[in-house]
């Protein structure tokens, strides 16, 4: 007589445990993330050249008085370079969650793809033939050029994906687009006779420095919008990553989809390329480590998650590239890089061995 087993089923009672186990993990992530990005704005308000007091400044946010000077490099210097780190660090972090929602591979960001390098191409002529005509440049035309060069670097991406199959064959095209491109920028730059574009090379290297509250508002509504426009994708999104198939039996128009993951992907890279610079690795370590804490892939959670994790790791960043050899500032994406790199290989090393 064969003996009865017993089949395991998780009773109701141990479902909401687990689901009040994994929120309660969520509540963590969220609560520390919160807590760094205060703690990181405190010390980058209260840190630089010249010493101001928490005192002094808390009076300063918050009244607008005191010493003329402290007022001006705080509400003039320091917190729009704040503002600004933290929205284009959340919009690269989240970019690089859109364009691995794409691929369908966690290794693939607007960095490593070529796609930065293509938007700081398109930027870096527009910057030259209108500055050497007009004398200014918008922040729309910066933009706007910056998604040409996004969206010619992903549709030459693209191109080379329906070929070529091997997702590291597609990583290395990425790179030596990256290389072209920003080898014919750093020619153009070197080469510029008017001195103000000659100053460009910094910001070809990636930097929040020069930036003002016009850049911020501006940011801050592009940015904001196309946020909004990602998080309301998350079902979507959700069903996309069970597959193509799955996706369309839930009622995705999955050629759409894409499109709208790649427009927004690309906005998002373009704003941070057209003011920041191409800056390395974020997009693709945050959303790593975002994941890894969370201990879970749905968008609803990581979506708002990896844009505070970007927001918080690009000021980060930032604080160290102004103070770690002071007064020298160094380029930020030598900073994400030092970061970034290691986890990169990590994750690839990692995959090596799940295969």
């Amino acid at each position: 007589m064969a003996a009865d087993t017993k089949i395991q089923q998780n009773t109701p009672t141990d479902y909401h445990r687990e689901n009040a186990i994994r929120r309660t993990r969520w509540i963590m992530v969220f609560a520390i993330l919160a807590v760094l990005f205060l703690v990181i704005i405190i010390l980058n308000v209260n840190t630089g050249n010249v010493d101001i007091s928490v005192g002094r400044i808390l009076n300063i946010l918050f009244t607008r008085s005191g010493d003329i000077d402290e007022v001006n490099i705080i509400w003039r210097i320091r917190m729009p370079r704040i503002l600004m780190a933290a929205m284009l660090g959340g919009a690269l972090a989240l970019s690089g969650f859109l364009l691995q929602t794409f691929f369908e591979n966690p290794i693939a960001g607007p960095f490593v793809l070529g796609i930065s390098s293509g938007a700081k191409l398109v930027v870096a002529i527009l910057m030259i033939i209108v500055i050497q005509r007009v004398g200014r440049v918008s922040s729309w035309t910066l933009v706007a050029g910056a998604f040409v060069g996004s969206l010619i670097a992903t549709g030459f991406i693209l191109l080379v994906s329906r070929t070529v199959k091997n997702m590291a064959a597609l990583l290395v095209a990425g790179v030596m687009i990256g290389y072209i491109c920003s080898a014919a920028t750093e020619f153009m730059i070197t080469f510029a006779e008017d001195s103000n574009i000659v100053n460009l090379h910094g910001w070809s290297q990636g930097s929040f420095s020069g930036m003002n509250w016009g850049n911020v508002q501006f940011t801050a509504i592009l940015v904001g919008i196309t946020f909004v426009l990602t998080f309301l994708l998350s079902k979507p999104i959700s069903a996309f990553q069970l597959g193509e198939a799955y996706a369309q039996s839930m009622g995705v128009n999955v050629k759409r989809f894409k499109v709208v993951l790649i427009l927004l992907s690309s906005l998002l890279s373009a704003t941070v390329t057209a003011f920041a610079g191409p800056i390395s690795f974020v997009g693709i370590a945050v959303p790593f480590l975002i994941k890894r804490a969370l201990g879970t892939a749905k968008p609803l959670v990581v979506i708002p998650a990896t844009f505070l994790g970007g927001a918080v790791f690009c000021m980060m960043c930032d604080l160290i590239a102004r103070m770690a050899f002071a007064p020298t500032e160094l380029n930020i994406s030598t900073v994400t890089s030092v970061f970034g790199a290691p986890i990169v290989i990590f994750m690839l090393v990692k995959r090596q061995k799940n295969k």
